[in-house]
Order: C-alpha cells, then structure tokens, then sequence
C-alpha cells in the first residue's frame, strides 16, 4: 500500500519557465539566442551549487561575467528578477494540499543549498515531512543514497512510495530502486496517474 509521495521541486511544483521569458534575458543581457542556459546550469558552479559546494549567491556571483554582469549590484539585480519569475504551478500546489493529511509528503530535488526558502515563500513548505536539497545534503539525483536518504527519513519502503520528476533518467533510478515512478508532463496527467496508483489494490 502507498503511503508517501516524493515530489521533485523544479518544473513539477514550480512551472517551467516559457522559452519567450529566456529569450527576452538574452535580449536584455545582450546574450545570443539560446545561451544562457548553457550558461547557467551547464556551468561548474552549477554543478557545485547542487552538491552545496557554493552558496546560491556564490554562484550567481561566478556566472555573472558571463551573463554580462560584473557589479555585484547587478548580479543581484538579476537574480532578484530571475527568481521573481519563478512560479509555482497551481496544480499540482492543490494536488499536494489534497494529499497533505492523507499521505508522507516529500521534496526529493536537485537544487542549491536554500530550498527551504522557496517552499516557504510559497507557504507550502509545512506540507512536506521531509524536504531534501542536494545542496544541503552533498548528494545529487540520480544518485540511490538521494532517494535511500530520503525513504529513510519518511520512515517507508521503496514499494510504499511514489517518486515524480519531470527527468526520466531520475524516475527510472526511482523505480530501479523499487519505488513507483512517475514522469512528470502537466498537473492534469500527474492528478490522473496518482489517482490510478493510489486506487490499485
């Protein structure tokens, strides 16, 4: 029987940026077309953040000659409007309030050291009995310990949980591991999955 569900936090609770926002950064920090995510998350310090060996502002502060940002003063302007944009999906924010209760909840995420900060700004982060960052933790998804890690502390077996990401190079290590795996596309389907998951004998 399932009794907890681990979601992953970038673009499942939070919404995927749209490709129109990226290209007006680009625009406006004089970047070519396509460049900053490369920039940005294919980056050393990227890598680094998500394994908590820089600090969230130490690694705005190491890209930020390559975006074009030199002054510590606009760096922080920009991270400022990139995490203003950030959004968390109405969706799938009402499918965890209605689980809230019910079941174990989980964030299982790749993400800078500070995870904390975003789920309490979005006055969700009470829902959750266990939140693990891998920049907290010093170990990054795919990784078995991540999800081991996290099993543990709900206090389940793997068969007990459900694991959702929208990466399914991650789901797949989920249900290698024995945990009920779902590939994340839209609110709509995730809520249609789970309700059959949670409905099987």
């Amino acid at each position: 029987m399932i009794s907890a569900i681990i979601f992953d936090f970038g673009r499942v609770i939070s919404v995927q940026k749209p490709p129109a926002l990226f290209a007006r950064y680009e625009k406006d920090l004089g970047l070519a077309p396509g460049s900053i995510n490369p920039i940005m998350f294919g980056s050393r310090a990227w890598k680094d953040a998500l394994l908590g060996r820089k600090t969230a502002q130490a690694f705005w502060y190491a890209i930020g000659p390559e975006l074009g940002l030199n002054a510590a003063e606009d760096i922080d302007g920009f991270r400022r409007r990139y995490h203003t944009d950030e959004a968390i999906n109405p969706g799938v924010a009402e499918l965890i309030h209605l689980l809230y209760g019910r079941y174990k909840l989980a964030v299982l995420s790749n993400s800078p050291p500070g995870l904390m900060n975003w789920l309490g700004d979005w006055n969700i982060g009470h829902l959750f009995d266990v939140v693990f960052c891998s920049g907290d933790e010093g170990v990054v998804k795919p990784d078995p310990a991540a999800f081991e890690m996290t099993l543990g502390r709900l206090g389940v077996e793997p068969g007990a949980a459900v694991f959702i990401d929208d990466t399914l190079e991650h789901v797949t290590a989920a249900e290698t591991l024995g945990l009920h795996g779902i590939c994340f596309t839209t609110a709509e389907v995730l809520s249609d999955r789970l309700n059959a998951l949670l409905e099987s004998p």
